[in-house]
């Protein structure tokens, strides 16, 4: 009984792991990827993005300069322009 319990494990590991990873590896490379349509989606998404962002950088201006005393919540934020975005960057 031993023995039997033995060779079902060394079978289990020899012939049921690789098909384990084989079968996720096929799963994978059959799913979906990017269109390139998805992609533009994707660039105008992080356009209108950089373009809000600049624009509330904008509005923390108007507000620093009509009250002194108020200081924005991410400084770094007005530091980032919409003319560095290039599409080429992207990954």
């Amino acid at each position: 009984m031993a023995d039997l319990l033995m060779w079902m494990g060394i079978l289990g590991i020899v012939v049921g792991l690789p098909w384990l990873l084989l079968h996720y590896i096929t799963k994978w490379k059959q799913a979906p990827s990017l269109t390139g349509e998805d992609e533009k989606l994707l660039d105008d998404l992080h356009y209108t993005a950089r373009r809000l962002e600049d624009r509330l950088a904008t509005i923390e201006r108007i507000i620093a300069a009509d009250h002194p005393d108020w200081k924005p919540l991410d400084p770094p934020a007005q530091e980032r322009r919409l003319e560095d975005y290039d599409v080429m960057r992207r990954n």
